[in-house]
């Protein structure tokens, strides 16, 4: 008569740790599916910038500053150009920076010719 009940406290004992072991397990695929979008937008967000440096260098003559301009999938990308030995420039002709951003990501690439 003693053990009258033990089935029920031991199936609620058995519920809180498979719960507790489930909240652990999606605690930490959550925390790996953000790292993951985040690299993705990291990823469209460097070939933003690619895609201004693009631009720029289709610009023979004389390559200008590009301000903020968006693509068609919501990046955007914004290039500034300085010319030989301005501001630490030690290129030729000129040093030309393209910062690409895609939601809160920003990845940026410069170059010098």
């Amino acid at each position: 008569k003693s053990q009258k009940g033990i089935a029920l406290y031991l199936s609620v004992v058995i519920m809180a740790m498979v719960l507790s072991i489930a909240l652990g397990i999606s605690t930490i695929f959550t925390g790996q599916l953000k790292v993951l979008r985040n690299m993705g937008y990291s990823v469209i967000a460097f070939y933003a910038a690619d895609a201004g440096i693009e631009k720029i260098l289709t610009i023979r003559d004389n390559p200008i500053n590009i301000p903020a301009t968006p693509l068609s999938n919501g990046a955007t990308y914004e290039v500034s150009v300085r010319s030989a030995g301005f501001l630490g420039c030690a290129a030729a002709n000129y040093c030309i920076k393209s910062l690409g951003s895609y939601k809160e990501t920003n990845r940026a690439i410069e170059i010098s010719y």
